[in-house]
C-alpha cells in the first residue's frame, strides 16, 4: 500500500484536475449557448437557399456560372474537413477524420485522387502526415464572421472552375444537441440538381432570372460553408461540455476512492503505533 504522503499528493492533484474540467465545462456550455443560438437562427435559411439553387438548377446550366453545377467524371476530390483548434472534446475531431478518410473507400470514388482542405488545427496536424493538404484555414475561428468564410469559399470555387477539382464535399459534425454530434458529408459542387418530381415551387424572377441566379448561387455556396463552419462550432463545444462533465464526475469519483484508501491507510498506520506501544510497555514490565 502507498504511504501517506503519496495518497495525499494524488488526493491534491484529482482535486486540483477536478477544478480544471469543472471550470472549462463552465465555460463551454456559456459558449454553447451563444453557438447553438447562432446555428438554430441560420439553419432555415441555409436549408432554403440550398433548396432554391437545386430548383434553379436548370436555370444554372445555361446561365454564366454553368461550370458550377457541370457533372464530370470524378478524377480528383477535395474533401473540406471541419474541425476544432482545440481537443479536450471526445472522438468530436477523431470522427471527422475518419469520416473524410473513409470516403476513399466508398465506390463512387474508386481511383480518385483526394485532396484536403482542412478548417481546424486538429484536422491539418493529423491529415498532413498522411494526405496532401492544399491549404490549412484555422484562423476562421479567430473571427468566425461571414466575411472570413466567404474568402475561403472563393477559393473552393476558383479550384474547381480551374478543372483542378471535380467534386467537393464537406465533412462536419452536425449540432444536435449538447451531448449529440451528427457526423455528415455534404456535396458543396458541382451544385446537385434535384429530380423533376421533386422540385417545388412556381418563381417570378426580377429584375432577370440570369442576373438572380449569378448573385444568388455564389452568395449560396458561401453560406452552405459558414453554415456548416457554425454547426461544427456549437458541436465543438457541445462535446467538450459533455467530455469535461464526464470528466469531472471520473475525477470526483477516484477522489473519493483516494480519500477511502487514505483513511485506511491511516487507520492501520495509528493501529500500528498503537500495537508497538503496547508491546514496548509489556516488554519493560516483563
Amino acid at each position: 500500500m502507498a504511504n501517506l504522503k503519496e495518497i495525499r499528493n494524488r488526493i491534491s492533484s484529482v482535486t486540483s484536475t477536478m477544478k480544471i474540467t469543472s471550470a472549462m465545462k463552465m465555460v463551454s456550455a456559456a459558449k454553447l449557448k451563444k453557438a447553438q443560438d447562432a446555428i438554430t437562427a441560420m439553419r432555415p435559411y441555409s436549408e432554403k437557399l440550398t433548396d432554391l439553387m437545386s430548383n434553379f438548377s436548370d436555370i444554372i446550366s445555361s446561365s454564366s456560372i454553368s461550370y458550377l453545377s457541370e457533372t464530370r467524371d470524378v478524377k480528383n476530390v477535395l474533401v473540406v474537413s471541419i474541425c476544432s483548434n482545440k481537443g479536450l472534446c471526445g472522438a468530436f475531431n477523431s470522427n471527422v477524420i475518419k469520416q473524410s478518410l473513409s470516403l476513399k473507400n466508398e465506390e463512387e470514388y474508386k481511383g480518385a485522387n483526394f485532396s484536403y482542405l482542412t478548417i481546424g488545427k486538429k484536422a491539418n496536424d493529423i491529415l498532413s502526415k498522411t494526405e496532401n493538404i492544399i491549404s490549412n484555414h484555422s484562423d476562421v475561428y479567430d473571427n468566425l464572421i461571414y466575411d472570413e468564410v466567404a474568402s475561403v469559399s472563393e477559393k473552393i470555387v476558383e479550384e474547381f472552375s480551374l478543372g483542378n477539382f471535380d467534386k467537393v464535399l464537406i465533412v462536419f459534425n452536425s449540432f444536435k444537441n449538447a451531448a449529440n454530434q451528427i457526423v455528415k458529408t455534404e456535396q458543396f459542387l458541382p451544385i446537385e440538381n434535384l429530380d423533376e418530381r421533386n422540385k417545388t415551387g412556381d418563381y417570378i424572377f426580377e429584375p432577370s432570372m440570369e442576373q438572380i441566379v449569378s448573385e444568388l448561387v455564389p452568395k449560396s455556396l458561401k453560406i452552405q460553408l459558414f453554415k456548416s463552419i457554425r454547426d461544427s462550432f456549437a458541436g465543438e463545444h457541445g462535446a467538450r461540455m459533455t467530455a469535461m462533465h464526464k470528466a469531472t464526475d471520473n475525477a470526483t469519483e477516484l477522489r473519493d476512492e483516494l480519500k477511502l484508501t487514505y483513511n485506511k491507510a491511516r487507520q492501520a498506520a495509528i493501529t500500528n503505533e498503537i500495537l508497538e506501544i503496547v508491546s514496548g510497555a509489556e516488554a519493560l514490565n516483563g
